[in-house]
């Protein structure tokens, strides 16, 4: 008799049980309605020659199977079936999708790792004239209004140069990136000003204690909206915006060189990431919100 493991006995009678009694042609039986049922997922997605076509473009562009099935599910891609999760799992791994599975695990293979960046040193406390986000108001903190970013530094590595500023809508989203090179305040308010001329509804901003905001007042004043700063080591208080530098590791390595980083590189991976579909945002787009959102405005 082959020896089996507790836990594979207790898995088949608790799926197979009928009525409290396990029956071996029974439980035959079920196996066979599940595989034929997981064959069918696969297949749902083949049967649909636009649907799989839209499948296929999307996880290309690095949408995740949730994602996917969300949009889909909120009835944002008129004329296309719903397909769950599993259904677009079960198809990648299928005969039909394996040329997609491929392609996937390629792209994952040069895709590089998210490590969160260096830290860098808060300024002391003494003589602090910082407004800290315990004191944002409350329609910030909620994250009930558009305007209200996120801002951060991307750093290049040892023997590169500049700064990539990266800022996310706390509602919408939606983000940018603009290369600080060289690094001083004065760029960094470039950067921020090219922000607020796309991104006009800019009404505040929270970052951390970065030494380009020594001199925040000053920013402010040029800007003409408040800064709120994160406490020391405190980066998950801008969570937004760290989740938006993970997206950009993707794009570009950490340590890079980022002055090797041409504009219209940058902008690619801009447009790139506002094109993602978001759960948060009901499974569009950061663009599509944006759009909606100023749409609502005029």
């Amino acid at each position: 008799m082959t020896k089996r493991g507790i836990g594979t006995i207790s898995e088949e009678l608790s799926r197979n049980l009928v009525a409290g009694q396990y029956d071996s042609k029974k439980a035959q039986a079920k196996a066979l309605a599940r595989r034929k049922a997981s064959k069918y997922q696969g297949m749902k997605i083949v049967a649909h020659p636009e649907l799989q076509c839209f499948v296929d473009e999307k996880l290309l562009q690095r949408q995740s199977p949730e994602a996917i099935a969300g949009r889909l599910k909120a009835g944002l891609e008129p004329g296309l079936p719903y397909a769950s999760r599993s259904a677009i799992e079960t198809y990648v791994r299928s005969v039909n999708g394996r040329r997609i599975e491929y392609q996937l695990k390629v792209l994952k293979v040069k895709d590089k790792r998210r490590n969160s960046k260096r830290k860098r040193p808060g300024l002391p406390p003494h003589g602090d004239t910082k407004t800290y986000i315990d004191d944002r108001p409350g329609v910030i903190t909620n994250r009930e209004r558009v305007g209200d970013l996120e801002v951060d530094f991307i750093v290049s590595g040892k023997t590169g140069e500049g700064y990539m500023l990266t800022a996310a809508d706390r509602k919408l989203r939606v983000g940018f990136m603009r290369k600080v090179l060289p690094v001083s305040v004065g760029n960094a308010l470039r950067a921020l000003k090219d922000i607020k001329r796309v991104f006009p509804e800019m009404k505040s901003i929270s970052t951390d204690n970065d030494l380009l905001f020594l001199y925040h007042k000053a920013l402010e004043k040029a800007l003409g909206i408040p800064f709120y700063f994160c406490h020391p080591y405190s980066s998950y208080e801008k969570g937004s915006v760290e989740n938006y530098n993970g997206e950009v590791r993707t794009y570009i390595r950490k340590g890079s060189d980022l002055s090797l980083y041409n504009s219209a590189y940058i902008q690619m991976v801009e447009d790139k990431l506002n094109n993602r579909y978001m759960k948060c945002l009901g499974y569009k787009t950061p663009k599509e919100a944006l759009e909606e959102y100023r749409k609502s405005q005029s």
